[in-house]
């Protein structure tokens, strides 16, 4: 088999990358999906608590869980947080471990009593929530190589048009940025070209690019990758209840949100195909690329909510929660290093290692949650939840996207270009809608201990034509890698204790979620796979929530 095949098949299925982003679907899902947190007793339920309401978490959740109160109530939850994570693939196992201390929650409700038995109180209320954390690490050995990456970003240079002239920085002309009027070529086949990842063959203005995998070519790979970071709500909420039947509340949410990436990825490999001085040579290659990317955002929501009681032992619920609308700032850099025919170490650095920044705008998905509870005797309660999460409209767009208006016969808009327009048509295709089921219940075992449980399953947002390969993966910037996950489920159980005002909630939170990360997109039409690997991640937690009702 010749090795410009390897580069030809894999060229005719690698999108074009846009320079100036560093946003892509995979990085809207990374930014949307939130986690489990909450109060003990929310999470010990489940979170099945859309119907219950007067619990501190729920005031984010369903709004109308404010107009449940009858009193004042301060609360503080903790959240030890002990995750692995087990990385398995054709080189082998391997486990990782990390431990975080969290503020899962803290707030409070103030209750006004109302001289009207029609509407009998009003509530405010004031909450700070951790609605996710990303803190993950992972990685391992990927076994032998099918294909290398070099030739991924072969396939970038070629389905760019790139000329020798466009990734060659110079005296006068810096590819980065450069100074003709022109637009920056894809930074990783810069990067690829510096570091002699990436090889042009026939005529420099019209160059057929190589990689370094080949006939005859054999190696391995390895890879890590580790997150850091959350989404934080401050909840200003407000609501009450209409003859202690319909309960209703809203709630303004500002978010804070904080991303942080870092990953490494390097190929050893003999036989592999690099240009010299003599032309190109076959010899041994020991190269990596790492990639440092950071998002900071804050935003704003809106969630409206509604309990209805039409008897003491039953009642259902209803939320809705618009999108969370943020406007984001990032930054990102990305390095090499490589060392060829066991010769000394060199390294390339992406804009001379100066970070690059851009601002975005950014729409989460639409929430909407349905609920149910009953109350059988004075001492157990069951409830469940429904949540749809629209995925598949995630939404990015230019800080100047905005509306030109023309008139003709008629009153008409067109929308200006927004550079996004073709990310936001890869999340509709590489994503669903997700389906949330909860279910809890607690058991008054005395009028002061209470034993709770709990189940969640939140589905895959993933669409089975891009799991399963038939699609082709558009990544952003010099960050080939993507993971797809699949469905988290939360098995939950725990402890309450109440004597006078005070009040001590203990949950255990266990979870668990797959996923398959890809070092970069394989070749669909050669069925040349890319280095992959199938991880699972488990978390242990252990919360404890505090507070006072007086």
């Amino acid at each position: 088999m010749n090795y410009k095949f390897y580069l030809i098949s894999l060229a005719l299925s690698t999108g074009s990358l846009t320079p100036l982003m560093a946003q892509s679907a995979i990085d809207a899902m990374r930014l949307t999906q939130q986690d489990m947190k909450g109060t003990a007793r929310f999470m010990s339920m489940g979170g099945a608590f859309g119907a219950l309401g007067g619990d501190l978490t729920t005031i984010s959740q369903n709004p109308a869980g404010i107009g449940v109160y009858r009193s004042n109530e301060i609360g503080i939850t903790f959240d030890l947080d002990c995750q692995s994570a087990n990385s398995e693939s054709a080189g082998g196992s391997f486990r990782t471990d990390q431990t975080k201390f969290l503020l899962n929650n803290i707030g409070g409700v103030l209750t006004l009593r109302l001289p009207s038995k029609a509407v009998p109180n009003l509530n405010f209320g004031f909450t700070y929530n951790k609605t996710a954390a990303f803190n993950r690490s992972y990685g391992g050995g990927l076994g032998a190589l099918q294909t290398s990456m070099s030739n991924w970003m072969a396939g970038v240079a070629n389905s760019n048009g790139l000329t020798v002239g466009d990734v060659t920085t110079t005296h006068t002309y810096d590819p980065y940025n450069p100074n003709d009027g022109g637009y920056p070529a894809p930074w990783i086949a810069i990067l690829g070209y510096d570091s002699y990842l990436i090889n042009p063959e026939g005529d420099a203005d019209s160059p057929n690019w190589t990689g370094q995998f080949g006939q005859g070519t054999t190696g391995t790979a390895t890879y890590g990758v580790t997150e850091s970071g959350g989404i934080d709500s401050f909840n200003i909420a407000f609501g009450g209840n209409f003859g202690n039947v319909l309960f209703w509340g809203m709630d303004f949410d500002i978010t804070n949100l904080n991303y942080n990436m870092s990953s490494y990825y390097q190929e050893q490999m003999d036989n592999a195909y690099v240009m010299s001085d003599q032309g190109l040579e076959q010899t041994s290659s020991d190269w990596s690329l790492r990639n440092w990317y950071k998002v900071n955002g804050t935003g704003f929501a809106y969630k409206l909510g509604l309990i209805f009681r039409p008897i003491q032992e039953f009642r259902v619920g209803f939320a809705f929660h618009t999108p969370t609308y943020y406007n984001i700032s990032e930054q990102f850099t990305a390095s090499t290093d490589y060392s060829y025919d066991g010769g000394p170490y060199y390294g390339q650095d992406t804009n001379g290692g100066i970070p690059g920044y851009n601002e975005l705008r950014y729409r989460s998905p639409w929430h909407m949650i349905v609920s149910a509870a009953g109350v059988i005797g004075s001492n157990l309660i069951i409830s469940a939840d429904y949540e749809w999460t629209q995925t598949s409209r995630m939404h990015f767009k230019d800080p100047s996207y905005m509306y030109d208006y023309s008139y003709g016969w008629g009153y008409t808009y067109t929308p200006t270009y927004n550079s996004y327009d073709e990310v936001n048509n890869d999340i509709k295709d590489y994503y669903r809608n997700q389906n949330t089921f909860r279910v809890g219940a607690e058991f008054r075992v005395t009028p002061k201990f209470s034993v709770r449980a709990g189940y969640s399953n939140v589905s895959s947002p993933v669409r089975e034509a891009a799991s399963d390969g038939h699609l082709a993966i558009n990544t952003a910037g010099t960050m080939p890698e993507f993971r797809f996950d699949n469905s988290t489920n939360y098995y939950t159980a725990g402890l309450g204790y109440r004597t006078g005002g005070f009040y001590a909630d203990l949950a255990y939170v266990h979870k668990q979620q797959s996923a398959t990360w890809h070092a970069f997109d394989s070749d669909a039409v050669s069925n040349i796979q890319a280095p992959k690997a199938s991880v699972s991640f488990t978390s242990n937690q252990v919360v404890l929530s505090l507070g006072y009702k007086f």
